[in-house]
């Protein structure tokens, strides 16, 4: 029977302990309201009231936050600890429930209703329910091999069914709301009903953790941890009817899969790596280079494209709003746009665009992408040695990466873009491969369907892409290669072109990166053509811009200082702001001489003008050549002189010139090397006219090499020459008869004020080149 009193105790709120009646153990008291409350205990007979809290994180809790019922106990002992914290032993006297919480300052102080229990009699109900306990809990020792053995002996010795259960629930790891459960049950025999359902179901877990960790030991070597850990883990999901799924890394890459829509090949090989993925320790080696493979291939565009702007008008406005000339590259874009609309279906073009530097063959290519709605993508060329830089690296080597090609694809997240290889005349080759021949399957509209990377091991749809080339000269990219290409001429501007550009494009754009307003900075007409003449020696516009961008500079300094609102720029104000000329150009002579020529050369910044000289020396036939001439110059100097000498009767020159007369020919500046199969004919009309003393016409400039027959070879660079020719004043200019073709590319301003006489022999040059029958003595 029940025979219960009130008592007013402190009270100690546990984090995380649960006290039973006839248990003893130790806990450590550091808050200030739960040592004041041990103080008070101490004074009053040792016993206190001993809770649980609902929550453990709590530091400060309230009478909301502690359980009612707890155990009344008895302090056995007392240690203090270093940092104001004490050790205490308790004993568990009863069970005990809160009736009133009489204080909650400066310690918790309560009523508590104690629960004394007579010995209850034991019937066969009782008696049985504490075997199956019994039973249970030996059962339990036994799985979870945590509980001495020992205890059963001291346990079968107990005869108070309510005694057994709190002992049994003392020795076993269970939750606080577990053991609250227990200790709340305030009859012998609801509290055994409690404890048998609180252990069968401990039983049934300890039977599957043995269960999985059998399966386990199976499975592993002892000493692999690693993997002992991931195949228990594996065991898990299998108990718990997850067999076959994957973390959710390898879930995410599944879904991806779906999404990408990847080719059936590629899709094979992914699911392929994710499998061994799978089986792969999450820190291993080679699962980090599959982890980076993988999501290499899930992040490519397989299937993703921008749809191109197929408006003509549109596409044409772009192009001349970006570019003033270069029409015959306008027209190549605007009918590739053309065919595009009317075939759904193309193979990507592969267009090379062939100039001088500075001439705009970068930004016309950003410019068709504008044009087409594409991503715009480049990849520069110059120096490039290493294949892999094309190809990739195979992923056997540490640090793999795709090429430049499939991660700027990657880049772009398009299947089309526009792909820019600039400067592909200066790629090279070394032990590490040619890159040059890698570019083969690149650049080749019947393979780049199937491009495969070396990294990638799979083949990617390039076919899509619109490839563009930029190089300098044809010279030095291989045969091979440039097969593959569509060659587009992207010549020199002439004076009266980049004056346009100046002033409609580089001006603005140079007033504005500088801070200034239109009306800040003004700069004439002739101010323009001046910088280009005297300041600049090129056949684009970069230079011109640099020099304008330094007048911008100095213009911005001054109204900084405040010298001055509005800066004018002018033909005689030019040196303060560019200092002297840097440059000159030759000019038309004052007169006729007799072993001066006029020849046009082509240079990597334009054409221009080159003056030969030749004086004969009595001596003994030798042949100088001096201003640094290349092999290509010396042959054909030495060419001219052989046909001078198998046509001394027609030319009324000495028979014996030969033996009789050192030759030398000289062009001026001589610290420039020349070279180039352009001065055959200017050289020997020199020679002739020095031999003769007959002056050559100054107002004449010309260009062709020469046979041994006086035939009359082309040359290339013809644009360039005539534009120098044109800037130098010249007035007719010579040109090989097979060179007919490349006038259609001179602008109609510079035909109007140039005569062009096409010559198949040198006898035509002769009759063009010498003034006949004019005195002009030497000393």
């Amino acid at each position: 029977m029940e025979n219960n009193k009130n008592i007013e105790l402190p009270l100690i709120p546990l984090r995380g302990l649960s006290v039973f009646p006839y248990m003893v153990l130790h806990f450590d008291v550091g808050r200030e309201k739960s040592i004041k409350a041990l103080e008070e205990a101490m004074v009053n007979e040792q016993t206190i009231f001993l809770t649980t809290q609902k929550e453990i994180d709590i530091d400060l809790p309230t009478t909301e936050d502690f359980y009612e019922i707890g155990t009344i106990s008895k302090i056995k002992q007392m240690l203090k600890l270093p940092g104001d914290a004490i050790r205490v032993l308790v004993e568990g006297i009863s069970r005990g429930k809160i009736v009133n919480v009489i204080q909650e300052d400066p310690y918790f102080k309560a009523e508590i209703e104690e629960y004394m229990l007579d010995d209850q009699e034991v019937d066969k109900e009782l008696e049985a329910m504490m075997r199956v306990v019994l039973d249970a809990f030996e059962k339990y020792v036994s799985i979870s091999n945590k509980i001495s053995p020992e205890v059963m002996i001291s346990l079968s010795s107990i005869e108070e069914a309510g005694r057994l259960a709190d002992i049994i629930a003392s020795h076993m790891l269970l939750k606080t709301d577990q053991k609250q459960e227990i200790l709340e049950a305030i009859e012998p025999k609801e509290r055994l009903e409690v404890l048998y359902r609180i252990l069968l179901k401990e039983i049934e877990i300890l039977e599957v953790e043995k269960e999985i960790n059998t399966k386990v030991r199976r499975r592993i070597n002892r000493l692999q941890k690693e993997y002992y850990l991931k195949e228990q883990l594996k065991a898990i999901k299998e108990e718990l009817g997850e067999d076959g799924e994957y973390d959710d890394e390898i879930e995410e890459m599944y879904d991806k899969i779906g999404k990408a829509k990847l080719p059936k090949k590629v899709q094979e090989k992914v699911y392929k790596e994710i499998d061994r993925l799978a089986k792969l320790s999450p820190g291993s080696a080679e699962g980090g280079v599959i982890r980076t493979y993988v999501n290499w291939i899930l992040d490519l565009p397989w299937n993703k494209k921008t749809k191109d702007s197929i408006d003509i008008k549109k596409a044409k406005d772009i192009l001349e709003e970006d570019h003033y000339g270069l029409e015959t590259v306008k027209e190549r874009i605007l009918e590739y746009l053309a065919i595009r609309k009317l075939a759904k279906k193309m193979k990507g073009p592969i267009i090379c665009l062939v100039g001088p530097p500075g001439v705009g063959k970068t930004s016309i290519a950003k410019s068709i992408a504008r044009a087409l709605n594409r991503k715009f993508v480049r990849m520069s060329l110059g120096g490039v040695r290493d294949e892999a830089e094309i190809r990739g690296h195979r992923r056997t080597y540490i640090g793999a990466i795709p090429g430049r090609i499939i991660s700027s694809i990657k880049d772009a997240g398009s299947q089309n873009p526009v792909f820019l290889f600039d400067e592909i005349d200066k790629i090279s080759s070394d032990f590490r491969g040619d890159p040059a021949s890698a570019l083969l399957e690149v650049l080749d509209p019947e393979q780049n369907k199937e491009f495969t990377d070396h990294y990638l091991e799979v083949p990617f749809d390039l076919s899509n892409v619109m490839f563009i080339t930029t190089a300098n000269t044809l010279g030095t990219i291989p045969r091979p290669l440039l097969d593959r290409m569509e060659v587009i001429d992207v010549s020199g501007y002439t004076e009266e072109e980049k004056t346009v550009i100046a002033k409609k494009y580089l001006i603005p754009k140079q007033i504005k990166e500088h801070g200034m307003e239109p009306s800040n900075l003004q700069i004439s007409e002739q101010t323009v053509r001046d910088i280009i003449n005297y300041y600049t020696r090129e056949s684009g516009v970069r230079g011109l811009e640099r020099q304008i961008a330094a007048i911008c500079r100095k213009a911005a300094r001054q109204i900084v200082e405040n010298e001055s609102e509005i800066i004018r720029v002018n033909t005689t104000s030019l040196k303060k702001y560019l200092g002297i000329p840097k440059y000159r150009y030759e000019k038309v002579k004052e007169k006729n001489e007799i072993g001066i020529a006029t020849g046009l050369a082509w240079t990597r910044v334009g054409g221009d003008t080159l003056s030969i000289e030749v004086t004969p020396m009595k001596g003994t036939g030798k042949l100088v050549l001096t201003g640094q001439l290349g092999d290509v110059m010396k042959e054909s100097a030495r060419a001219g002189l052989s046909y001078i000498r198998s046509r001394v009767d027609q030319l009324k020159i000495d028979e014996e010139f030969y033996k009789n007369f050192d030759i030398h020919i000289h062009i001026p500046e001589g610290a420039i090397p020349k070279d180039g199969p352009s001065a055959g004919i200017t050289m020997a009309t020199a020679v002739i006219s020095a031999l003769e003393k007959t002056p050559v016409n100054k107002n004449i400039a010309m260009t062709g090499e020469i046979t041994l027959r006086g035939r009359v070879l082309p040359v290339g660079g013809i644009k360039e020459k005539v534009l120098a020719a044109n800037r130098a004043g010249i007035k007719k200019v010579l040109l090989p008869i097979e060179n007919e073709k490349d006038l259609t590319e001179i602008p109609e301003t510079v035909k109007r004020k140039l005569e062009f006489v096409l010559v198949e022999h040198m006898d035509e040059v002769l009759e063009h080149a010498l003034v006949k029958g004019e005195n002009n003595n030497e000393d």
